[in-house]
């Protein structure tokens, strides 16, 4: 999947918060995101980030889910 630094992605699930938006801090074998809503941040392993991703928005473009 294609997931680029600075990216906003879309989950499935909400937040506890109530945010699904999550801003992209950091790429590699773990994701680094931050909750767009509440300014959350952390760190969830690359498998499970990309099995929850429902959309990725870059550069206020939609791209969907390969």
């Amino acid at each position: 999947m294609d997931v680029r630094l600075n990216d906003v992605i879309i989950m499935k699930k909400p937040h506890p918060c109530g945010g699904n938006r999550w801003l992209v801090l950091r790429i590699g074998m773990d994701f680094r995101i931050k909750c767009m809503t509440c300014g959350h941040e952390v760190m969830r392993p690359r498998r499970v980030v990309e099995k929850a991703i429902k959309y990725i928005e870059r550069e206020g473009a939609i791209v969907r889910k390969q």
